[in-house]
């Protein structure tokens, strides 16, 4: 199937850009977590969202997600890992599903924890961020694997049955029903640096530390922009748009924290409006 559009990201802008393409008829695809936005939900008061005087994140993600419900929008609960041109339209790769659509809205936030250094230079030759997709390719080596949410707990699960040992680094307090077999170090030191020559060969730790590996996962809630779609045009680690939050590249749009600040919630959802808007005009112009 053809897509009208894929929306990368659940938070307010991915919304509002849904909400928007849903009223006009279009097929999308929304791709991201069911929680929405753990950024929301943490928010302990929110008092300038119009309609919601000093509404709670967990209030505002909850009014969120019945919107969605009451629209119909399902969202498709994988992390998206690239965004490839194919000349007249986009690929977009979802852990092991692989998906074809004329526009892309890029809406995923901007990466809260911090990223290893030359994890890009070794993505594709030890560094992925798919554990089902490219576990395999390390089965009986040494892996590490970085969490950012308990959601992925089942990717490092599933490492770990592969693994001859697993390093694993949560950025959370580790359920005591986590279960991985008796090759798991789970370490507090983080990852701050990638390694080796034509392929990883080693992580450093925070402490210093040296670990020899052959492959590093990350599981993150998203990634970079740059590295979804390295031919996007970044200024100070933001994606640059232009008022109707088109890029530098033909069909493809970006709307809220990823774009730049203010990082507000109203901001987000208003981008999100003005994206689905650009999606539509160029569609008509499409035709």
């Amino acid at each position: 199937m053809l897509y009208d559009t894929i929306i990368i990201g659940t938070g307010p802008a991915g919304i509002s850009a849904a909400l928007t393409l849903k009223i006009h008829n279009k097929s999308l695809l929304l791709l991201g977590s069911k929680n929405l936005s753990e950024k929301i939900t943490k928010a302990e008061k929110i008092s300038n969202y119009p309609g919601f005087p000093s509404v709670t994140g967990e209030q505002l993600n909850a009014a969120f997600k019945a919107h969605l419900e009451t629209m119909r929008i399902e969202i498709t609960e994988k992390m998206a890992t690239s965004v490839i041109s194919m000349g007249g339209h986009y690929a977009v790769t979802a852990q092991t599903e692989f998906y074809e659509t004329k526009t892309v809205i890029i809406a995923a936030g901007v990466t809260a924890s911090s990223t290893v250094e030359n994890e890009e230079k070794f993505l594709g030759k030890g560094v992925s961020y798919c554990a089902t997709c490219d576990g395999g390719l390390y089965k009986n080596q040494k892996m590490a694997v970085i969490c950012t949410n308990p959601r992925f707990t089942h990717e490092v699960e599933y490492l770990a049955d592969l693994a001859e040992t697993l390093y694993f680094f949560p950025a959370y307090k580790v359920s005591s029903d986590l279960s991985v077999s008796g090759n798991v170090k789970i370490l507090n030191s983080f990852p701050v640096s990638a390694q080796g020559d034509k392929r990883l060969s080693e992580i450093v730790l925070k402490n210093e530390e040296r670990l020899e590996v052959n492959a590093l996962f990350c599981l993150r809630d998203c990634i970079s922009p740059n590295t979804l779609l390295p031919e996007l045009k970044m200024r100070d680690g933001h994606i640059v748009t232009d008022r109707s939050m088109k890029t530098n590249l033909k069909g493809c749009f970006a709307c809220g924290d990823c774009t730049g600040r203010p990082y507000q919630y109203v901001k987000a959802a208003g981008e999100g409006n003005a994206a689905a808007h650009g999606v539509i005009e160029y569609l008509a112009a499409c035709e």
